[in-house]
């Protein structure tokens, strides 16, 4: 039975975040750059009457990739379907995809970089002429079949820009990366969030959500999510910054925005006393993926000062050994480039 609840949960608050994404480029708070270059080449795609060009989206995750390749769609008026990167396991599940589009849609793929180099040839000549060749058989039998294909737009979301190859990558005429958001833009999104919603929020209580929300749309919602839970319990008006702060802590939150795992990991670092620890020692003594903190828990701990990453792996800051308590050590500088992937 609380498995059966815990999946209804979850049912529900995708329909939550589903319903909380914005419908169009004028709801769309943040990210101001990126928004109006693609109103401008949209626009002229549609002047044209053409497919827009392939588009590329980077960043950490919860930035909003995925509502902006669906704004694209809605935007160009052309139909939308979506995958991701590790479903696209063999050419024919690519092919089953593209044969499917109709004229100037948009295809978009999550997680991108995790597309196989297989699948990812096939892509080439899809992308740059419309086409796609299809080899049947094995052998002295093997023969190409190509497949015409209509104009179509590729969009591909990725959090790991780096993994993807330069040919690939080449492909894509518009390259945007999202920035984590400024507090103050968060603010305006749970506030917008909370009228969907139908709840009351006071703007101290949703400047106090916005801080601790690592510069994250997604996080920020799921939060404010959560705080309406306890508002509600609580039979109180709004949510005001107490029932925020109350809200906040019990999702283990604290004032600088860290969870529980973030204080484990620059535990981790403190214990060795500033040396540097490797990601794979740091993932076995945490219990998480190496991958998951690399692109969840790290960039939020790099941006802040707390952690550094150098060629012979990570150490915590001064600034970390003060936040857990602890004497920072006689720490020298940090040899090599601080965000050079080691360990």
């Amino acid at each position: 039975m609380s498995r059966l609840l815990s999946r209804a949960g979850d049912a529900e608050d995708w329909k939550l975040d589903v319903a909380l994404r914005p419908g169009s480029f004028g709801e769309f708070v943040g990210q101001a750059r990126v928004v109006q270059n693609l109103s401008v080449y949209i626009a002229a795609a549609r002047q044209r009457g053409e497919a827009m060009d392939h588009l590329l989206l980077s960043g950490l995750p919860g930035l909003g990739k995925t509502t902006l390749a669906q704004l694209v769609a809605r935007e160009l008026g052309v139909g939308f379907k979506a995958t991701s990167g590790p479903v696209i396991e063999r050419p024919a599940d690519l092919a089953g995809l593209l044969t499917n589009l109709q004229p100037r849609d948009v295809l978009f793929i999550d997680e991108i970089h995790r597309v196989p180099v297989t699948v990812e040839e096939y892509l080439y000549s899809a992308m740059e002429d419309y086409i796609l060749n299809i080899l049947i058989d094995q052998g002295p039998q093997a023969r190409s079949i190509k497949v015409d294909l209509p104009p179509f737009t590729l969009v591909g979301a990725t959090t790991r820009e780096g993994l993807l190859t330069s040919p690939f990558r080449s492909r894509f005429g518009v390259v945007e990366r999202l920035e984590p958001y400024p507090w103050e833009d968060l603010s305006a999104i749970v506030r917008r969030s909370a009228k969907i919603l139908e709840t009351k929020i006071e703007e101290p209580a949703a400047e106090c959500i916005a801080r601790r929300s690592r510069g994250t749309p997604r996080l920020a919602n799921r939060f404010l999510r959560r705080i309406r839970d306890v508002a509600q319990v609580r039979r109180a008006a709004s949510i005001t910054s107490e029932i925020a702060d109350e809200g906040l802590g019990m999702l283990g939150v604290d004032g600088h925005g860290l969870d529980a795992m973030d204080r484990k990991i620059l535990e981790t670092l403190v214990r060795q006393g500033g040396k540097p620890v490797g990601l794979k020692t740091v993932a076995v003594t945490v219990g998480e993926e190496e991958e998951t903190i690399e692109e969840v828990y790290e960039p939020y701990l790099i941006q802040n000062g707390w952690l550094l990453k150098t060629p012979k792996g990570r150490r915590p800051t001064e600034a970390a050994f003060t936040l857990l308590g602890q004497r920072p050590p006689l720490m020298g500088p940090p040899s090599g480039d601080l965000f050079e992937p080691g360990g």
